[in-house]
């Protein structure tokens, strides 16, 4: 790509300010100022400028995304009581945005390919070389190389001869395998909001917006390289495009879960979603994945103890072992004044998993997306390892809830489905706040 636009350079403050320009030129409403589309975008492109800072003043950095991530999270809690959704267009049409968001994909895919890449990154890959070659190095690895699961290296290993087909003299194998594994990752996402959007909002014009705004904000330029951070989401997504269908979506969860350990707070959440009869197809798919996942492990494992510590580095149980509370695993908005209010903290977010998986009782796809999109967001007040700095963890859950249309005749358990061919719900549904909703649902 550096061939193609010769002496193309742009740093981060630079991509900041031209993410800013194009966010706001294609989507702010100007003649509807204090719509709810506008704030919301305003709020997440408020909080770009605290990634900027990270690498400068970290302490002021992390007080900025935590400071916006409260904002966030009120607005997501808030979401089931804005009762209109009306349809606003992007301010350029379904052709213009189709190129922006190829052209935007192309600068990030080159982006990705060039920027130099961390240990992290490079991780998978090698974990994805032990599992070809059933190799055990778990004795060899860092605390920060525990901190994925295995499904990177489960997903990562069909690129591993792609990437020792491609190598050249500037990069290893491993790392081309990574920067590909990036890659991939960010084009599932941009084609999964396309196609959820095809699938249930039934507006491909809204679809292509989701993906060119998440391609357009700057917090998916900074860390486009970070697998980590963007395979979970955009697990994630897909789960929700596939909602309908509980084995695919346990299925792609029970992958999310198996990368880093907020998924898993989801859980509760969809299960109680699909009722009486959809969950346990769902939690069958969940326990058929976590078997996968640890026969992986053990083609890795020489003995029972080096298959134990696998397991538990691959869970992330960093937040239950006494050790990692303390404020020397890592940097963070929790130092040593303040690290024990960790313990309340984190007692709170529970309390809010379990506060929006009972209620309300009988939900819906815009309740199951805006509660999702919660759930993770809160998991930045209490992460021992730089909370408040992982947006690619929500933001496209996010952009499903600042984008969507009324989506309440969307509904996954048996009984509603089945009141939804009796056509109860294209003439009245009875909302458990808002009572009865007349009208076409769609809008």
């Amino acid at each position: 790509m550096d061939q193609i636009l010769v002496g193309y350079v742009v740093n981060d403050q630079t991509w900041f300010y031209h993410s800013l320009l194009l966010v706001i030129a294609v989507y702010f409403k100007f003649g509807r100022l204090w719509s709810l589309r506008n704030l919301d975008l305003l709020l997440l492109l408020a909080m770009s400028p605290g990634l900027l800072l990270y690498h400068s003043h970290r302490p002021l950095a992390y007080t900025w995304l935590l400071t916006g991530t409260i904002f966030l999270l009120a607005r997501l809690l808030l979401d089931d009581w804005f009762e209109r959704r009306p349809r606003l267009e992007q301010n350029l049409n379904t052709s213009g945005l189709a190129f922006l968001c190829a052209a935007s994909f192309a600068f990030l895919t080159a982006n990705a390919w060039n920027e130099p890449l961390d240990s992290a990154s490079v991780d998978p890959v090698r974990r994805g070389y032990e599992l070809i070659n059933r190799q055990d190095t778990t004795n060899q690895r860092t605390s920060e190389a525990e901190t994925t699961g295995p499904t990177p290296s489960l997903v990562v290993s069909p690129l591993i001869p792609i990437g020792e087909a491609v190598r050249d003299t500037r990069m290893t194998a491993a790392e081309v395998t990574a920067r590909l594994l990036a890659i991939l990752s960010h084009l599932a996402v941009v084609i999964g909001l396309i196609v959820l959007s095809k699938w249930h909002f039934e507006d491909l014009h809204i679809g292509l917006g989701m993906a060119t705004c998440y391609l357009l904000l700057p917090c998916t330029a900074y860390d486009v390289q970070k697998v980590a951070y963007v395979l979970p989401a955009a697990l994630v997504v897909w789960a929700i495009a596939a909602y309908r269908r509980p084995l695919v979506s346990g299925t792609l969860l029970g992958l999310a879960c198996g990368t880093l350990l907020f998924p898993v707070f989801l859980l509760p959440l969809w299960t109680v979603f699909y009722g009486r009869q959809g969950r346990w197809r769902f939690l069958g798919a969940l326990v058929l994945v976590a078997g996968v996942l640890l026969g992986t492990l053990a083609l890795t494992s020489t003995s029972m103890a080096s298959l134990i510590r696998q397991s538990i580095g691959a869970l992330d149980l960093a937040i239950f072992d006494f050790r990692h509370w303390h404020p020397e695993f890592g940097d963070g908005i929790w130092n040593e004044a303040n690290y024990a209010y960790r313990i309340p903290v984190f007692s709170l977010y529970v309390l809010l998993v379990i506060a929006l998986t009972v209620w309300p009782r009988h939900k819906h796809l815009e309740v199951l997306i805006a509660h999702s999109a919660a759930i993770v967001v809160g998991t930045q007040f209490w992460y021992p390892r730089q909370g408040g700095a992982y947006m690619l963890w929500y933001i496209p859950i996010v952009l499903l809830v600042v984008f969507r249309p009324r989506l309440t005749h969307h509904v996954a358990s048996p009984e509603f489905e089945r009141a939804d061919r009796n056509g109860t719900s294209e003439s009245a549904i009875t909302h458990p706040v808002r009572g009865t909703v007349r009208g076409p649902m769609r809008r």
